[in-house]
């Protein structure tokens, strides 16, 4: 199974790259996760945001494929802890299906990126910068991964 975490947003600190590296690198064969940096349009103070955060969005519909399960990431959306992430986690390993987890940019995921989730997931109530939740979910699908293996790390 291939987890596609499409993120909007390019250039991040080399702390990031890092983290979410780490992560990524140590999921073997049965769940492979790859990052797609979707560019964010340029803000300043004249930008058109609710028109960047449209594109950005189609950018992101543009990139999803047509049979995986979508997830987007909302501040609203279903929280889960790490042993519900980890039943769905098995289920969709089960299904045989990919999965596309939408991050939006600034201002969030575009209305139609939202409308197209099948599931919306919340990590905190709280607002988390932009990467560091690239490396809280490569982190988190790991450990959810090592749960369904019976591995130590998850302890």
């Amino acid at each position: 199974m291939k987890i596609r975490l499409l993120a909007v947003g390019t250039r991040m600190p080399d702390w990031v790259t890092s983290g979410y590296d780490d992560y990524a690198k140590r999921l073997t064969d049965d769940v492979r996760l790859e990052l797609v940096e979707i560019p964010a349009g340029k803000r300043g103070k004249n930008a058109d945001v609710v028109r960047l955060t449209e594109k950005e969005g189609e950018a992101q519909l543009a990139a999803i494929h047509p049979q995986d399960f979508v997830v987007a990431l909302e501040v609203g959306g279903k929280a889960l802890s790490t042993e519900d992430l980890s039943q769905n986690l098995g289920r969709w390993l089960q299904e045989g299906r990919n999965i596309s987890l939408l991050v939006g940019g600034p201002e969030g995921l575009a209305p139609a990126a939202r409308a197209r989730a099948d599931m919306q997931w919340s990590l905190s109530r709280l607002t988390l910068p932009h990467p560091m939740v690239r490396v809280l979910l490569a982190e988190q699908i790991y450990r959810a991964w090592t749960l369904l293996k019976g591995h130590p790390y998850h302890r």
